[in-house]
């Protein structure tokens, strides 16, 4: 794939209009499997993203590295030059929050997600810095549930609420290889009352705050013995 600034430039360059900018919109879903693009399609038209993950930084938060080694450990037979495209993938996803406008994100990281290490202690670190960035900001909500809350209704998989441009709500829930899109209107507002009810339940966004910089101190530095 390439760089995700480039086809703008081009199409200034060449006094194209749109033409490369819209075929790289095509281009860059090219790599996911048919099952997973209309997934794609629903939520770039969200105006309102709500996630709740248990184990790893959800895909829109996270940094190329920790992408990286994500990938790399889900399978370490995969050639590099497949991981890069996943990669590329995965960081093409994160320019629909960067839209003008771009939608209202709020996430639940279980504490699992911070005491998990991907890539070790300097991606982590890079890794917590991008979370501290986005934790509180005009379009972004990030909580963490703590481990002492003990279980809850989420419990088993990671969960997104997608409310759509035309006002429609959809749940998307996500198992290891799986994803299942809840389109029913009861399934989704349970899923949405579950969520409320965890969010109530995490840290404020300030003690989120709090807590992902203690951990991130807490990292060993690779260059010290």
């Amino acid at each position: 794939m390439i760089p995700p600034e480039l086809p703008a430039a081009l199409d200034a360059a060449f006094g194209t209009d749109s033409i490369f900018t819209d075929l790289y919109s095509l281009a860059k879903k090219e790599i996911h499997p048919d099952k997973w693009r209309r997934r794609m399609d629903l939520e770039a038209r969200a105006t309102v993203i709500k996630e709740y993950s248990p184990q790893v930084v959800p895909g829109l938060l996270q940094i190329a590295p920790y992408a990286r080694a994500q990938f790399t450990t889900f399978d370490p037979k995969a050639s590099a030059e497949s991981i890069e495209e996943l990669v590329a993938g995965r960081m093409s996803r994160q320019e629909m929050l960067l839209g003008d406008p771009g939608p209202d994100y709020a996430a639940i990281l279980d504490e699992a997600v911070l005491r998990r290490s991907y890539g070790g202690p300097e991606v982590m670190r890079q890794q917590f810095e991008r979370l501290l960035e986005l934790t509180l900001t005009p379009s972004t909500y990030i909580q963490v549930l703590p481990f002492e809350h003990g279980g809850h209704a989420l419990v088993g998989g990671s969960l997104s609420l997608w409310t759509l441009d035309d006002g429609a709500r959809i749940a998307y829930e996500e198992s290891i290889t799986t994803g299942t899109l809840v389109e029913e209107n009861a399934e989704v507002l349970a899923r949405s009352r579950a969520y409320d009810l965890l969010s109530a339940s995490a840290l404020s966004p300030v003690q989120s705050a709090d807590l992902i910089r203690s951990v991130m101190e807490a990292l060993p530095h690779e260059h010290l013995p």
